[in-house]
């Protein structure tokens, strides 16, 4: 001790009136005691000063010793003067003749003491994750001990990472004192807390109670919950009253949920478990809230080829039959109309609760376009629409929403024989049509192109007289004659018969496509379209003055006068 620094000795400052003798005496029985004291023992000891730098311990020995303040500031709270504490007695003397103390080893020898105890009796330590290791994750339990991967929980953990920083219980499985090592078990912690859990559970467990549980796993068929050391299947038709695809689409593992005991047997431990049982069945109440006639808007949730289902509420779900999709168009499968997802507005037709059916329609939703279709669209009367769709044999054009009628390909034309719509119309072209016919019970109106224009055969009669002489184009032959045009649109036949006074066999051998020719009207039928014409006959017209003999031996000769010939020998 210094000179210049106070006795702080057990035995405290010298008394007044105390005789050195005694003091002498004093110093001897302390010394005494304290030679009691071993190297490597953890001693108590009295705090008697608290500096910047130190703190001063008195254990009973000629001089106190000095502890570095940092092992006190690691620790937390610095200690008080005359605060008793245990400290390690490295060495009675220094260098300089001074007791050695140390409060880190002192705290690390009772921590290793509680280990091996904890360890002797299978009792947890608890510590906090601070790093991860090859193979695990270290804990700080008062020292660096080693959590194995295995050991960590009841299921492997994918990520050791989300363990960091966590304070744990864990058994000590494995130590090793000498060498510093420690193995822990979380697992052995968490079964035995488990089975804790488990006993209590079973013992209170019956149908019809609602637990709270943590989401353990999640498979196709359902989700496991813990209830607290039991599992127990939910499965996915106990989870919502309406369509589940998939357990993942309403639970996550580690979700908590309520839940419903359904069924328990107790010697084999299973549980079933349900979630929308807690909620009435929609369908006790659909014909309160789902009355017929009654709108509602839904989602699509399946298309068959008959139909779309619409789910109305959670348990609940209608049939829209493709017949009650639209009022105008003739559906073949729903998919034309709507998709999976779609919000649509229904109107319910009819519900049956027993079946758990109800018959919903789109259509319904707008008043029928054809109810009132005769107050507007009269048969003869002209109209604008656009041409919505082309078919092999005609066009459909719509003429409003929900009214489409047909132009058939034969009422396109007077005057050309159209092979297809796509000759004369566009998809999605603006045309004028004339109201040929109007069928309300069958929902058809029939349309026509041609119609708005005048026909030119109503006239022909007037235009080309029998006996007149006309001028046209060879456009066709056939086996029976050539067709010749002799206007847009009408056509006159020149039969094989009057192509010559001598025999034909073949009407190319006279004429050709492309031939312009003057010829004699021989006969009109503006009712049939037909128009008989005649190279010969204009031969005959232009010929000298011939007696009525002659002529009367070349008819003979000819045999068919020139009205006696019919078209029908097209075909």
């Amino acid at each position: 001790m210094k000179k210049d620094e106070p006795d702080h000795t057990l035995a405290g400052a010298r008394k007044e009136g105390q005789d050195p003798a005694e003091e002498r005496m004093e110093d001897w029985f302390h010394e005494g005691a304290t030679s009691e004291f071993e190297e490597g023992e953890v001693v108590r000891g009295r705090v008697v000063h608290v500096s910047g730098s130190e703190v001063l311990v008195d254990v009973g020995y000629k001089s106190e010793g000095a502890i570095p303040i940092e092992e006190f500031q690691r620790h937390g709270a610095l200690p008080k003067v005359g605060d008793e504490i245990e400290v390690y007695l490295e060495a009675k003397e220094d260098s300089e003749g001074l007791i050695v103390l140390s409060k880190d080893k002192a705290d690390k020898i009772k921590v290793w003491d509680a280990i091996t105890q904890a360890h002797d009796k299978g009792v947890p330590v608890e510590g906090r994750v601070v790093e991860v290791v090859k193979g695990g994750l270290a804990v700080d339990v008062g020292v660096k001990a080693f959590l194995p991967g295995s050991q960590v929980d009841l299921r492997p953990v994918k990520n050791l990472a989300s363990m960091l920083g966590q304070t744990i219980r864990a058994r000590v499985i494995k130590l090793n004192r000498r060498r510093g090592n420690v193995v822990l078990s979380r697992r052995a912690v968490l079964e035995e807390e488990r089975e804790e859990k488990k006993k209590h559970t079973l013992e209170v467990l019956s149908e019809g109670m609602v637990l709270t549980g943590t989401v353990k796993n999640i498979t196709d068929y359902g989700a496991f919950i813990d209830l607290g050391g039991i599992d127990g299947l939910l499965h996915v038709t106990d989870m919502s009253w309406g369509r589940v695809g998939h357990p993942s689409e309403i639970f996550q593992v580690g979700d908590q949920v309520e839940v419903v005991v359904l069924h328990f047997d107790r010697e084999t431990g299973r549980v079933s478990l349900g979630y929308k049982q807690k909620s009435s069945d929609p369908w006790e109440r659909v014909e309160q809230t789902y009355a017929a006639g009654t709108k509602a808007r839904g989602r699509v949730m399946s298309l068959t080829n008959y139909g779309a289902f619409v789910e109305l509420e959670p348990g609940v779900e209608g049939l829209v039959h493709v017949s009650e999709m639209s009022w105008t168009r003739r559906v073949r499968h729903p998919s034309k109309l709507v998709n999976v997802g779609d919000e649509v507005d229904v109107v319910v037709l009819d519900v049956n609760r027993a079946a758990k059916r109800i018959s919903l329609g789109m259509k319904q939703v707008e008043a029928d376009p054809w109810a009132t279709i005769e107050a507007r669209y009269q048969p003869g009367t002209r109209v604008a629409g656009r041409v919505r769709n082309l078919t092999d044999f005609g066009a459909f054009v719509e003429l409003e929403p929900g009214v489409d009628g047909l132009l058939h390909i034969s009422d396109m034309s007077w005057t050309r024989s159209v092979g297809h719509p796509s000759e004369l119309l566009k998809k999605g072209q603006e045309i004028e049509t004339q109201i040929l016919n109007l069928d309300k019970e069958n929902k058809r109106i029939s349309l026509g192109l041609k119609q708005i224009q005048p026909d030119p055969w109503s006239t022909v009669a007037q235009r080309y007289p029998m006996g007149s002489r006309v001028t046209g184009k060879v456009v066709r032959l056939t086996d029976f004659g050539a067709f010749v045009e002799l206007e847009p649109g009408v056509d006159g036949l020149l039969h094989i018969s009057q192509m010559s006074n001598r025999p034909i066999g073949r009407p190319d051998e006279l004429v050709n496509v492309g031939d312009e020719l003057t010829l004699l009207v021989i006969r009109v039928d503006p009712n049939e379209r037909r128009i008989g014409l005649s190279l010969k006959e204009l031969a005959h017209a232009i010929e000298p003055t011939t007696t009525t003999e002659e002529r009367g031996g070349r008819r003979g000769k000819r045999g068919k006068h020139r009205d006696e010939y019919d078209y029908d020998d097209e075909d």
